[in-house]
C-alpha cells in the first residue's frame, strides 16, 4: 500500500496555515519554522520535542491521504507525570485542517478527555460510539450542556460548537460542506501510546519521498532529532 507522499504533507500543511489565516486563528512561531530550523535549533527544544510540539500529518495507514487524513498542529502539551501529580502543564491544545469527507477513522483513547471544536468553515460531523456496545448512547456535553447521542447518530457541529469526547469512546469526524478548522483542547495527549484505532492502525504515515522536506513532522523527531514524538513521560 502506498504511503504518503512529501509533496501531499508539504501541500497540507500549507492549506491548514492558509486555514488558519482564513479564520483569524494566529499560529505559534514553531507552525512556520523549517525542518532546517528545527535541526539548528534542536539543542534548546528539548521539552518541546518530548512533548510533541509541532506538525503531524496522517493518513491513518491507509494510503488515501483525501479520503483518511488528518493535518495536526500540537500547540501545547503536558506530560504524564504532570497529569499523575495535578501539577504543571496537565493539558494539551491542537489545530487541525479537516478536508471535506476527509475522515478521521474511528479510534478511542484510554487516558485522554478531549472536547472537538469547530473553529471555522463548514460542519463538523463527529460520531460518538460506546467500544463495546453499539446500542448504548452516549453522555456527552455539547458546549457545556449535556446531551444523549444516540448510536450512529451524527453530530453535525457549526462553526463555534464543540463536544466532549469521554474517555474510552470510540469517535470518528470529518467536515462537510467546506474544510474546516478544527480545535482539540484535552488532558495529556499522548500520541504514542494512548491511541486504540477500530481498524488498527499506525498513528505516524509512512512517507513517499517524492521531493525535497520544508518542514519536520511530531513522528520524525526520534530519528531526525534524537527525541520522543508524543508526550514526554
Amino acid at each position: 500500500m502506498r504511503g504518503v507522499k512529501r509533496s501531499e504533507i508539504e501541500a497540507a500543511i500549507d492549506t491548514a496555515v492558509a486555514l488558519a489565516a482564513d479564520h483569524g486563528y494566529a499560529l505559534p512561531p514553531l507552525a512556520s519554522w523549517t525542518r532546517d530550523e528545527w535541526i539548528e535549533r534542536a539543542g534548546g527544544l528539548a521539552v518541546a520535542i518530548e512533548r510533541g510540539l509541532g506538525w503531524d500529518v496522517t493518513d491513518f495507514g491507509r494510503g488515501d491521504f483525501p479520503r483518511i487524513g488528518l493535518t495536526l498542529l500540537t500547540v501545547r502539551n503536558g506530560t504524564l507525570a504532570e497529569q499523575s501529580a495535578g501539577l504543571g502543564q496537565t493539558y494539551a491544545e491542537k489545530v487541525m485542517a479537516v478536508g471535506i469527507g476527509q475522515e478521521t477513522p474511528f479510534h478511542l483513547h484510554r487516558r485522554k478527555t478531549e472536547d472537538i471544536v469547530n473553529r471555522g468553515g463548514g460542519d463538523l460531523v463527529v460520531e460518538l460510539v460506546h467500544p463495546d456496545e453499539r446500542t448504548t448512547p452516549v453522555r456527552a456535553l455539547v458546549d457545556g450542556l449535556p446531551r444523549t447521542i444516540a448510536p450512529g447518530e451524527r453530530l453535525r457541529l457549526v462553526p463555534g460548537e464543540g463536544v466532549q469526547v469521554p474517555r474510552g469512546v470510540r469517535h470518528r469526524f470529518w467536515a462537510e460542506g467546506a474544510p474546516v478548522l478544527a480545535g482539540e483542547v484535552s488532558s495529556v495527549n499522548d500520541d504514542a501510546g494512548d491511541n486504540e484505532f477500530l481498524v488498527e492502525a499506525p498513528r505516524y504515515p509512512r512517507i513517499e519521498e517524492d521531493e525535497p522536506a520544508r518542514r519536520l513532522l511530531v513522528g520524525e523527531y526520534a530519528t531526525v532529532l534524537g527525541g520522543g514524538s508524543g508526550t514526554a513521560r
